[in-house]
């Protein structure tokens, strides 16, 4: 059964830091590209940050780029994102999302169950 499951969501004041946790299971996960998203009230679901399967390449929204870094453990089969200098416009639904693509069929793709985070003082 594929599981990803977000932690380390709460409310933090503007400057603020926080760090998400994501914990896959089910799946061969080094084997995922992974990336978080959001979705604040009212508003589309947006990526924040992908980091690839191999080489571990990251790609970031230019709205957290200098703020946000993500990075994988495959030995832990999980993936972080590290928010630093928060402001109030990141308060979201944080997900944690795996793909990976194959050739002449839809991509596997799994989603967790999202964690808030709220920016406010």
């Amino acid at each position: 059964q594929v599981q990803l499951v977000e932690s380390g969501g709460g409310l933090v004041q503007p400057g603020g830091s926080l760090r998400l946790s994501c914990a896959a299971s089910g799946f061969i996960f080094s084997l995922y590209a992974m990336s978080w998203y959001r979705q604040a009230p009212g508003k589309e679901r947006e990526l924040v940050a992908t980091i690839s399967n191999n080489v571990g390449t990251t790609n970031y929204a230019d709205s957290v780029k200098g703020r946000f870094t993500i990075s994988r453990d495959n030995a832990k089969d999980t993936v972080y994102l590290q928010m630093n200098s928060l402001k109030p416009e990141d308060t979201a639904v944080y997900y944690c999302n795996g793909r990976r693509p194959r050739v002449g069929l839809p991509a596997n793709d799994y989603w967790g169950q999202g964690t808030q985070v709220t920016v406010s003082s």
